[in-house]
């Protein structure tokens, strides 16, 4: 790999950076590969931008995204091959795949799915775009899609039959936490992972630009670097 240029918020071109200088979007127009950890504000207007150009690919790891900008990613990935995951963790995207793979396995009427996660204070969304992550593939295990099925809240009464719930903490300076239970009556299956320094997701990244680089315009996420999707 070779680090061609980088570039953060408006009004930081020039200044220092490990030896060098920050730039702007620009300056990505020869990259191969772009890895934007932002906001969704700033990864769809960068996602727009590629596709008009028909590259570089793209490496997204922002999270908070409105549909807005959800669909103006989904637009710009018909011009531009696009990796966009809640987590670069490649210890949670394995999770991600053993969760879908029990919740096929394990029937909502006898399992409900619950998941815990926790994260430092100064996290601006909740529950975190892992957790949703998570979420998505324990319904996809089940043949359904999380909005028709996640509970986020609750205040009291019974659990409803098939239900996805979300449990969230925030304190402190905790990297991240992750837990998928699966309860029955008679047992529980617990799959968890949790994240000791920030540097893990860089790698992950990593690994995902080096996959996404000359691969066909689309959407993909971490399940199609990991192979989980053939």
């Amino acid at each position: 790999m070779t680090l061609a240029a980088a570039f953060d918020r408006p009004q930081t071109q020039g200044e220092a950076l490990n030896g060098g200088r920050l730039g702007e979007v620009g300056d990505a127009a020869g990259c191969d590969v772009v890895i934007d950890f932002s906001t969704g504000a700033a990864s769809a207007a960068l996602a727009a931008l590629a596709a008009e150009r028909g590259a570089p690919a793209l490496v997204i790891g922002s999270t908070g995204w409105t549909e807005a900008q959800e669909a103006t990613l989904r637009a710009a990935a018909r011009g531009v091959a696009i990796v966009r995951s809640g987590n670069f963790s490649l210890g949670v995207n394995v999770l991600a795949g053993l969760v879908e793979q029990a919740s096929r396995r394990l029937a909502a009427r006898d399992w409900d799915i619950e998941l815990f996660e926790a994260h430092h204070r100064g996290k601006l969304d909740a529950p975190s775009g892992t957790a949703l992550m998570l979420g998505e593939a324990a319904a996809r295990g089940r043949g359904r899609a999380l909005a028709n099925d996640e509970a986020r809240a609750r205040s009291g009464g019974p659990r409803a039959q098939g239900s996805i719930g979300f449990s969230v903490m925030r304190g402190g300076g905790v990297v991240g936490e992750h837990q998928v239970v699966f309860a029955a009556e008679d047992e529980i299956l617990t799959l968890a992972h949790s994240a000791r320094q920030r540097s893990l997701f860089a790698r992950g990244a990593v690994e995902a630009a080096a996959w996404i680089a000359g691969k066909a315009p689309g959407l993909y996420d971490m399940q199609d670097v990991l192979g989980f999707r053939g």
